[in-house]
C-alpha cells in the first residue's frame, strides 16, 4: 500500500494534478508516518502553493532533505534568518542535496543571504555554486545583477570543460558498474525486483541513477505480471496470497540464492532455470507446499485474492497435468525472458544450451563500455559548444548588468539567429537600446520579443515605461492581463497606462497592486515612488525609492529618485550624494550625468558641474540638456564665444526650445549687441515658454530696452553737441 501509494503521489506530481497528490499524499503519511514521506508531503505543499503548511509539518525535522524543504518554504515566506539557520553548516549537507541546495536555492531571486544585506556572504555561495556546477546558469546571472560577476571567459571558459566532463562522463560510467556492485541478499532483489526500502525512499528527491542505468544500460526488463509487480511492491506483508497460474509457478522454481545475479537477467541463473524446466512438475509441488514466506512473496506477482484451499487444489490439479502442458508452461516461460534474452542476441532455445554465461556477460559488458568511449567524444563535443554558448551569454548579460550596453549589443550580435531571435535575447536588447535611450530600436527589439515569445512577461514593464502610445501602450496591457493578470509586470504596464493618461491616482493604485503581488520587485516600488513625486508627495516618494533599495541596491533608478527629490527642495547636498550612487551603478547615463552636473552648478562648483556635462555630452550627443547646461556654465565662466557656437548647434537641432533664444539674448545683451539680444529675446517670447521664463524674459528685455534707449540719447546728445557750433555760425 506504502508503495502504491508513494507512486501514485509521484505521478500527480509529475502530471501537475497538484490537488490530487496532496490528498492521496496526506493519506499516506496518516497511513504510513515517517519523516520520508514527510518530505513527500512537503513537496506536495510547496507545488500546490501552500508554503506555510511545508513550513509547519517540516520545523523541528533534522534530515538533510527535510532541513532543505523547509528553507524552500521559508525563502517562499520570506523568512530569510530561518532559512539560512536551516541550510547552514552547508558542509553537513554537501554528501547528499548540497548541488540540489545551491541550484534551488541562489537560483531564487530571493536567495536569503541576499535579501539580509550579507553582500560577501552571497558572493561567496554564488561563486562556490559555479564552482560546483559550471553548467549552473543562475548563479553567475545573480553575481551579475549584485555587480560582482567575473568574465564569462573565467567561469564558462575552456577551464571549466574537463569539470564538467568528470562530472557528467563520471556519472554516466557509475551507471555501467552499479549492476555489477549492486548484489544485495534481499529475497525481493533474488526475484529480480527492487523493493521501495527506507533507503530507496531516502533517496527518492534525487534522481535515482540506479533506476535509471537499469532502464538503459541493461538492467532487468520486466515483461507481463512481473513489471506489473514492480510498480506495486513494497517490503510490508500482505494478507492475501492469491492462487497462481503455471507461467507464475515456474518463475517461483527458480532457486538464486546461491550465486551472485549477472546484471542483465540478474536473478535468473541460467543452469537453474535449466533444471527448473526439467523438473517443472517438482517445482509446482514445491511452491504448493512451499512455506509462508514464499505465500508472502508470491503475492506480489498476482492480482486474484484465492484462499490457501483454493490454491491447494489448483497445484494438485497442475500436478495431474500431462506432458504437453508442461511443455506449454515452458513455452511460457521462455517467453517470459524473449525479452531479456534478445539482450544477448541469442534466441529462447539458447538458454537451455550449456553456453558459458560469464563469457556473454564480459563481451556484453565489454561492448558498453566500447560504446560508452565512443560516446564519450560526442559528449565532449557537446559540452565544449554549451561552454562556448554560456561564455557568449555570460558575457552580453555582464555587459549589460554594469550598463556597458553598447559592448552587450556587440556581443549578443554574435549569437546564432536560432539563439539570437528569442524572446530571452530580444528582450535584452531591448533593454540595452532603452538605457541608451534609443527608443526605436528598442520597440522594434521588444516587439519581436513579443511575437516570438507572446507569453514571456520579462522586461516588459521596461518596455511599458517608454511607452509613448497611447492606444500601444493599452494594447499591450491587456495582452499581458491575458497572459498572467497576477504578474507584477503586468500591473506596472496597467499604471504606466494610467500615468501616460496623467490619471496619477489609478497608476499609483497599479503599481501598488503589483507591490502586494510581488513585494520584492523593485521597479514597482520605484515606479510608485515617480507617482509620488509628479504629485508632490515628496514624503511618501522617499519611502517607496528607500523600499526599493532595501529590495536591489544597485537599482539605479531609486537612488536617481532620491537625488531628484533633494534636488526639488534644494538640499542640493544629499541630492549630490544620491547622484553619485547612482553615478556609480549607471556611469554611462548621460541623464544621471546632467541632473550631477546640474546639482554641482547649485552648489557653485562650475568647473566640476562643466566637467560632468562635458562627459554627458560624449556618452549621448544627441541629448540638448548637457549641451545647453555646458554653454550656461561656460557663460558663468565668461566664455561667452564658446558659449554662442554651442547655442548656434543647438537652435539648429532644437528650434523650437524658447530657453536656448533666450540665453543668446542674454550673452547678445553682454557683448552690447542690442539689436540682436531683443530680436532673440522676442523669439523666446513668441515660443510660449512658462509663465516664470516669460517673466525672466520680459524683464531682460526691458533692461536691453532702457540701455539702448541710454545709448540712443547719448547718441542724439552727440550728435546735436557736434551740431550747435555749426548753427550758431
Amino acid at each position: 500500500m506504502e508503495a502504491l501509494l508513494v507512486n501514485y503521489v509521484e505521478k500527480s506530481l509529475e502530471q501537475y494534478m497538484r490537488r490530487n497528490a496532496v490528498f492521496l499524499c496526506e493519506r499516506l503519511y496518516a497511513e504510513f508516518p515517517s519523516e520520508v514521506n514527510l518530505q513527500l508531503l512537503a513537496r506536495c505543499y510547496l507545488n500546490n502553493n501552500q508554503p506555510h503548511s511545508a513550513y509547519y509539518i517540516l520545523k523541528g525535522m533534522q534530515m538533510t532533505q527535510s532541513r532543505y524543504l523547509f528553507a524552500i518554504a521559508c525563502l517562499e515566506m520570506d523568512l530569510f534568518c530561518e532559512a539560512e539557520a536551516a541550510l547552514l553548516p552547508v558542509k553537513d549537507l554537501c554528501a547528499e542535496v548540497c548541488d540540489h541546495l545551491l541550484e534551488v536555492d541562489y537560483n531564487d531571486e530571493k536567495g536569503g543571504l541576499r535579501d539580509t544585506d550579507r553582500k560577501n556572504k552571497s558572493i561567496e555561495h554564488f561563486r562556490k555554486t559555479l564552482s560546483i556546477d559550471p553548467l549552473f546558469w543562475a548563479a553567475y546571472e545573480q553575481l551579475c545583477m549584485l555587480g560582482e560577476a567575473e568574465e564569462a571567459a573565467v567561469c564558462f571558459g575552456d577551464a571549466t570543460v574537463p569539470c564538467v566532463q568528470e562530472h557528467y562522463l563520471g556519472n554516466a560510467s557509475s551507471c555501467l558498474l552499479i549492476t555489477d556492485t549492486d548484489h544485495s541478499s534481499d529475497s525481493s532483489q533474488r526475484f529480480g525486483l527492487e523493493y521501495l526500502s527506507r533507503s530507496h525512499l531516502k533517496q527518492r528527491e534525487g534522481n535515482n541513477i540506479r533506476d535509471i542505468c537499469e532502464n538503459n544500460h541493461g538492467g532487468p526488463i520486466l515483461t507481463g505480471a512481473v513489471r506489473q509487480s514492480k510498480n506495486s511492491c513494497c517490503s510490508t506483508s500482505f494478507s492475501s496470497t492469491p492462487s497462481p497460474v503455471p507461467t507464475q509457478i515456474c518463475v517461483f522454481t527458480l532457486k538464486l540464492s546461491d550465486v551472485a545475479p549477472p546484471p542483465l537477467v540478474r536473478n535468473i541463473h541460467l543452469r537453474q532455470s535449466e533444471d527448473s524446466l526439467r523438473s517443472s512438475t517438482q517445482a509446482r509441488r514445491k511452491f504448493a507446499c512451499d512455506n509462508e514466506s514464499a505465500q508472502i512473496r508470491g503475492s506480489l506477482f498476482f492480482d486474484s485474492g484465492l484462499r490457501r484451499s483454493a490454491r491447494l487444489a489448483a497445484g494438485q490439479r497442475s500436478l495431474n497435468t500431462s506432458q504437453g502442458s508442461e511443455n506449454k508452461a515452458k513455452r511460457k516461460l521462455m517467453e517470459t525472458y524473449e525479452v531479456s534474452v534478445s539482450e544477448f542476441g541469442a534466441t529462447s532455445s539458447s538458454l537451455s544450451s550449456t553456453t558459458d554465461v560469464k563469457s556473454i556477460q564480459h563481451e556484453i559488458e565489454n561492448t558498453k563500455l566500447s560504446s560508452f568511449i565512443s560516446d564519450s567524444a560526442t559528449i565532449k563535443s557537446g559540452i565544449s559548444d554549451t561552454m562556448k554558448l554560456l561564455r557568449t551569454l555570460g558575457e552580453g548579460y555582464r555587459h549589460l548588468c554594469m550598463f556597458r550596453c553598447k559592448e552587450a549589443l556587440n556581443v549578443y550580435q554574435k549569437l546564432s539567429p536560432k539563439q539570437y531571435n528569442t524572446g530571452w535575447i530580444l528582450s535584452q536588447v531591448g533593454k540595452a537600446y532603452f538605457e541608451l535611450v534609443d527608443y526605436l530600436n528598442a520597440d522594434y527589439a521588444f516587439s519581436l520579443a513579443r511575437q516570438i515569445s507572446p507569453y514571456n512577461l520579462e522586461e516588459m514593464d521596461v518596455y511599458s515605461t517608454h511607452l509613448k502610445q497611447d492606444m500601444k501602450l493599452k494594447y499591450l496591457a491587456q495582452e499581458m492581463i491575458l497572459v498572467d493578470r497576477f504578474a507584477p509586470q503586468t500591473w506596472c504596464a496597467i499604471g504606466n497606462c494610467y500615468s501616460l493618461q496623467k490619471d496619477h491616482e489609478s497608476a499609483l493604485k497599479s503599481f501598488q497592486r503589483a507591490v502586494q503581488l510581488n513585494s520584492r520587485f523593485a521597479y514597482a516600488h520605484t515606479l510608485s515612488g515617480h507617482e509620488y513625486v509628479i504629485m508632490e508627495d515628496y514624503g511618501k516618494g522617499v519611502e517607496c525609492y528607500q523600499t526599493s533599495l532595501h529590495v536591489d541596491a544597485r537599482h539605479y533608478n531609486s537612488w536617481y529618485g532620491l537625488g531628484m527629490i533633494y534636488l526639488l527642495q534644494e538640499k542640493f547636498e544629499f541630492a549630490e550624494h544620491h547622484f553619485r550612487q547612482a553615478y556609480q551603478i549607471n556611469p554611462l547615463s548621460s541623464v544621471i550625468m546632467y541632473y550631477l552636473g546640474t546639482t554641482l552648478e547649485a552648489l557653485k562648483r562650475s568647473e566640476e558641474a562643466l566637467e560632468m556635462m562635458e562627459k554627458a555630452i560624449v556618452i549621448d550627443n544627441k541629448n540638448p540638456l548637457p549641451k545647453y547646461s555646458k554653454a550656461k556654465l561656460l557663460v558663468t565662466l565668461g566664455k561667452l564665444n564658446e558659449a554662442l557656437e554651442i547655442l548656434e548647434e543647438l537652435k539648429e537641432c532644437t528650434p523650437r526650445e524658447s530657453c536656448i533664444y533666450a540665453l543668446m539674448g542674454a550673452i547678445y545683451k553682454r557683448n552690447k549687441k542690442y539689436d540682436k539680444a531683443i530680436l532673440h529675446f522676442g523669439i523666446a517670447l513668441d515660443l510660449k515658454p512658462s509663465i516664470v521664463d516669460v517673466a525672466k524674459i520680459e524683464s531682460l528685455l526691458s533692461e536691453v530696452l532702457d540701455m539702448l534707449r541710454d545709448v540712443v540719447v547719448d547718441v542724439w546728445k552727440t550728435s546735436t553737441d557736434e551740431l550747435h557750433p555749426k548753427l550758431i555760425r
